[in-house]
């Protein structure tokens, strides 16, 4: 006859067999099958979380081809789709860079005159004379105006035409006006030192050297060649005032 404390301890046997048994049972199934491989299968190893991320790009790169844009186009022909296509980005990363419209001609302007129209001034610094700043200028001018790999003419004097936008057209006047007002400042200096005749008349004489430029600019657009260009410096040089 059992008694009940061994019915007891025998349950109690029963119990830990079955939670033994069931232990060996869930091990062998995480050990056929860790947890979470089902997941691992479905994604690709290594494969990164980007969705949502925005497109990287080059902004020096896009920048150039803006420039581009603009010097071919002008400023009121030129949209942002247009600028969206020729960068290869999309119109918030524009937004985003560059700001508007406006603000990227603004930095553009200011880009492409230090790197494609700076002879001007370099000639104005590097010339013993006025004479000579000028005939450099216009002879550097006639190659940059016409290289075979970039939009012709100048940007600054392109972009003007057909410009409604006043603060846009405001701002290229005033850089061109700038240029004229240093090469008067330059012949000034010229006149006061004697090696220009006292009674040349210093604005003249500069307005033509910027009607010049600006001329030598549409021509090239038009298809004027290098050499056409230059053989209009001789003519133009042929009446620079002499002592």
């Amino acid at each position: 006859m059992v008694s009940g404390k061994e019915t007891k301890l025998t349950e109690r046997g029963r119990e830990a067999g079955a939670r033994e048994a069931g232990g060996k049972v869930h091990a062998a199934a995480t050990t056929d099958r860790p947890l979470g491989a089902a997941k691992t299968r479905d994604r690709p190893a290594g494969a990164a979380r980007t969705r949502g991320r925005p497109r990287s790009f080059d902004r020096e790169t896009a920048l150039e081809k803006a420039i581009l844009a603009f010097w071919e186009r002008g400023y009121e022909a030129t949209s942002v789709s247009d600028l969206t296509r020729a960068m290869d980005i999309g119109a918030p990363s524009l937004y985003a860079a560059f700001g508007d419209k406006r603000s990227l001609f603004e930095e553009v302007v200011r880009v492409y005159s230090s790197r494609y129209a700076a002879f001007a001034d370099h000639a104005l610094a590097e010339s013993p004379t006025s004479r000579d700043a000028v005939e450099r200028t216009l002879r550097e001018a006639a190659g940059a105006y016409t290289e075979p790999d970039r939009p012709h003419g100048c940007l600054i004097a392109h972009a003007a035409i057909n410009c409604t936008t006043p603060e846009v057209a405001t701002s290229l006047r005033d850089r061109r006006n700038a240029t004229i007002a240093a090469f008067e400042g330059r012949i000034e200096e010229d006149i006061a030192a004697g090696a220009l005749p006292a009674g040349t008349d210093a604005g003249a004489l500069a307005r033509h050297t910027g009607a010049m430029i600006q001329g030598m600019s549409q021509q090239a657009r038009d298809g004027a060649s290098r050499e056409e260009l230059e053989a209009l410096v001789e003519i133009a040089m042929a009446i620079w005032p002499r002592t």
